[in-house]
């Protein structure tokens, strides 16, 4: 296999906490925590940035979503054991980690900058759930300036949800991979990367002549 360069790309790892995992999704998808660990590890050894994007409200009801004070009830709420990390997703030392009351994690403002800072074009998404928080943020990405990949087995939702989020979008504003995949995947999506640089600067100059 030839040599990969992982250096343009960063996972985002999006609210694997208590509240999300829910009875029926450790059911439906059994394999997601050992698929986010191995992946963690792919990522880490690979030179993968991992940022782990985290939903947290306050207490005091103050930065709460509409909808959530309607019902009188909110997850991951600050200081409560839903709002917790599952041990197998724990933050390693230098691990950025930013917080976010939205369901899209490029809300939290200090995101954007950030990877553009770190020169990142290729952002890989996975966590709960699935169809909202997950694709929100993929897709996002996707409408910012980055090519993104929602990796399929590191996520977990209601499983009609789940396929349908990833059918819907594949091919439209991102792409989909197993973890597994993701080393034959490499190449690929380094075109990708060339390629679209390479059409960015052909539009930057026919601007500066128009």
């Amino acid at each position: 296999m030839p040599e990969q360069n992982w250096q343009s790309f960063a996972l985002l790892l999006v609210d694997v906490q208590h509240d999300f995992w829910t009875e029926q999704l450790q059911t439906d998808f059994p394999h997601f925590q050992q698929n986010t660990v191995e992946l963690l590890q792919f990522c880490r050894q690979s030179g993968i940035e991992v940022i782990h994007l985290r939903e947290v409200f306050s207490p005091d009801k103050t930065d709460w979503l509409p909808r959530y004070l309607l019902r009188g009830r909110s997850p991951c709420v600050r200081g409560t054991k839903g709002a917790g990390v599952l041990d197998f997703a724990v933050e390693q030392p230098g691990e950025k980690v930013l917080e976010k009351q939205t369901q899209n994690g490029f809300h939290n403002l200090e995101l954007l900058p950030y990877l553009r800072s770190k020169d990142k074009r290729f952002l890989l998404v996975a966590g709960l759930v699935t169809s909202v928080c997950v694709v929100f943020t993929a897709t996002s990405a996707a409408q910012v300036g980055f090519l993104s990949a929602i990796v399929s087995d590191c996520c977990a939702d209601y499983s009609e949800a789940h396929a349908l989020a990833l059918r819907r979008y594949k091919g439209f504003l991102l792409d989909v991979a197993t973890s597994g995949e993701l080393p034959d995947k490499n190449q690929e999506w380094a075109e990708q990367i060339r390629r679209l640089a390479v059409e960015q600067q052909l539009v930057a100059a026919d601007r500066s002549l128009a």
